[in-house]
């Protein structure tokens, strides 16, 4: 009985994962910034419906288009995720990129690379790399999948919410080969329960010893905590966070909007007072389906036609 329950949650992962039209390697090549690594990635099926991949190293990019009589030209690339250790693939990731296809948006979910001395020369910008990675390589086949290379927008959870949120603010400077000089700042950020902050008095520690080491310098940590590189040009945001989050203080969404209402750019957010961490699409401590309520604010931003 216990080989037949695994079996199924391996087949259902397996058709999770089947369900996108196309899994892209996000690199031509040999991966920028790796090292030669061994370990071999794991994908393990959760009783939840999850999935959770362990030892990325090998990025890729899944591509959810919507049927053509909806969409709409607007795409989000969705960064599940996993303490900067694992990945939620499905919940915050597969199972999101379909919830958009329904709304005419293209989605495409990235599997970044987690931070690894072992697989990496420097750790601290590999996840960066290929969220950047994945904004030029959605534009550069925007005609392909019909999108509108001014609607490319980018999403992240939890410590995936950290690297959307880098990417929508450390976008001026190009940590990929870009010749071809593809625009890689995100038109619109949704940021759900994000790592924003990696200082000591709101931070997600566990998120910055993975990503920058165990003693970073104040300059380090000044550069990746995000709420202090927002400018004028960080592009409008979206964020969904519980007041109880006992993982990711909720005071990373608040700062970021703080910081986002210095600048005047246009910015929604919800906060729940339970729901802790990790819900993904589903809060069950409130009929509000705060995915309905992103819809709204992307109807809002006129990013899913009339």
């Amino acid at each position: 009985m216990k080989k037949l329950s695994i079996f199924i949650l391996l087949l259902f992962c397996f058709m999770n994962h089947m369900q996108a039209q196309q899994t892209l390697p996000l690199y031509e090549g040999k991966v920028p910034n790796s090292l030669p690594y061994a370990t071999k990635e794991v994908w393990q099926p959760r009783e939840n419906g999850d999935t959770i991949v362990h030892f990325i190293s090998e990025p890729t990019l899944s591509v959810f288009l919507p049927d053509q009589s909806k969409a709409n030209g607007t795409a989000v690339i969705i960064c599940p995720g996993g303490g900067y250790w694992i990945a939620s693939i499905v919940k915050e990731g597969f199972a999101v990129a379909r919830r958009f296809n329904e709304m005419g948006v293209a989605a495409f979910v990235l599997k970044y690379r987690i931070p690894n001395d072992s697989a990496m020369v420097d750790k601290k910008i590999g996840p960066l790399q290929d969220a950047q990675r994945a904004i030029q390589l959605v534009r550069m086949n925007a005609k392909k999948w019909n999108i509108d290379v001014n609607k490319v927008g980018i999403m992240g959870f939890s410590a995936g919410g950290h690297v959307a949120s880098t990417a929508a603010t450390h976008f001026n400077h190009s940590y990929i080969s870009n010749s071809q000089n593809i625009n890689l700042r995100p038109d619109f950020a949704l940021l759900i329960y994000p790592v924003i902050s990696f200082i000591d008095a709101i931070g997600h520690i566990g998120s910055r010893d993975q990503l920058l080491g165990k003693n970073p310098s104040k300059e380090l940590i000044d550069l990746y905590s995000n709420e202090l590189q927002v400018t004028a040009q960080t592009p409008p945001t979206f964020l969904v966070q519980a007041t109880d989050d006992n993982a990711v203080p909720v005071m990373n969404s608040i700062v970021y909007y703080e910081a986002l209402l210095k600048y005047k750019i246009p910015a929604e957010m919800h906060l729940y007072k339970s729901g802790g961490h990790g819900f993904g699409m589903h809060n069950s401590t409130t009929k509000e389906d705060w995915m309905k309520s992103c819809k709204g604010w992307l109807q809002s931003m006129d990013l899913l036609g009339k």
